[in-house]
């Protein structure tokens, strides 16, 4: 009993440092290339627009600095991620800007579907590799579920496909966490009818935890409906979708979000309820492994 009183409290000492907070968020639609150089290139640029307009936190698409696809190998060598990542560690740190991307990692034969999160000193906060692989032949599945600070503010973040699984956004929200950060390439508009389920369910885990989310996706191609579907959407924590970008334009969404501690009460009611069980190992599980690194 002791351990896991223990445990309850470390996993929601965070949440005091989210007590009334504002935040000036951005959620980038940004169109990639194959083309690592000029992908970092544009995203150095917009954060350094985004910093002049006073954003906190700026949000780009799943593996914006590489492009999204299927096939069996990402090209990207590991000397180019780790050059890409300088130039926007560097980028941030100097305009004073947090910014959440996708990118690539690799680690010896292995190649990870991530989202690279550094805060406004530039200091990398978290290297997460997307849980549910969606057809990546390069990639291989990550190990831990996020729950981090950013900007003062308990957060998650979740990789596109991740999205279809409550637990990873429910379990952070449990210990503290007031914004997950949703970065995707969804289905294109070659498949119209996934896009109102996809909508929903970032809809659904804002209002189920309480949580703000700021998406942002890839936009569609209007040539050939090739890329995704665009709009991304900054949802207030009601579930609500406070804006949302259209479908084929490289878009910025920019909103401040009026940030309040998480309730004490509602984490009560899961622990004391019929799964309380298996809510208890599900956190205690998330903190033990937050910290792994990706190898």
């Amino acid at each position: 009993m002791f351990r896991w009183a223990l445990l309850l409290t470390l996993a929601l000492q965070p949440a005091a440092a989210a007590d009334k907070l504002n935040v000036k968020v951005a959620a980038v639609q940004f169109r990639s290339s194959f083309k690592v150089a000029d992908n970092v290139a544009r995203m150095a640029r917009i954060l350094g627009e985004l910093a002049d307009r006073q954003v906190r936190v700026a949000v780009f698409p799943e593996c914006a600095v590489t492009g999204y696809h299927t096939r069996v190998v990402m090209e990207p060598t590991a000397d180019e991620i780790r050059e890409a990542e300088n130039t926007l560690s560097r980028t941030c740190r100097e305009r004073q800007i947090a910014a959440v991307f996708g990118s690539i990692w690799r680690s010896g034969p292995r190649a990870y579907n991530t989202a690279v999160v550094f805060n406004s000193k530039g200091e990398l906060v978290e290297r997460y590799g997307k849980l549910m692989l969606a057809g990546e032949k390069w990639a291989t599945p990550g190990n831990h579920i996020a729950l981090f600070d950013l900007e003062g503010i308990p957060s998650t973040v979740i990789v596109c496909h991740d999205q279809r699984f409550p637990e990873f956004v429910h379990l952070p929200a449990m210990a503290g966490a007031r914004i997950v950060y949703y970065i995707s390439h969804e289905a294109g508009m070659q498949k119209e009818w996934k896009i109102p389920g996809s909508r929903a369910q970032m809809m659904a885990r804002a209002v189920e935890n309480g949580m703000f989310v700021v998406a942002a996706n890839a936009p569609g191609n209007v040539k050939d409906n090739s890329g995704s579907h665009g709009q991304s959407r900054i949802i207030k924590d009601d579930g609500n979708i406070l804006q949302e970008a259209l479908i084929y334009s490289d878009d910025v969404l920019v909103e401040t979000l009026a940030i309040e501690p998480s309730k004490s009460e509602w984490i009560e009611e899961h622990l004391k309820g019929p799964t309380s069980a298996w809510w208890k190992q599900g956190l205690e599980t998330m903190l033990k492994n937050r910290n792994l690194k990706l190898e």
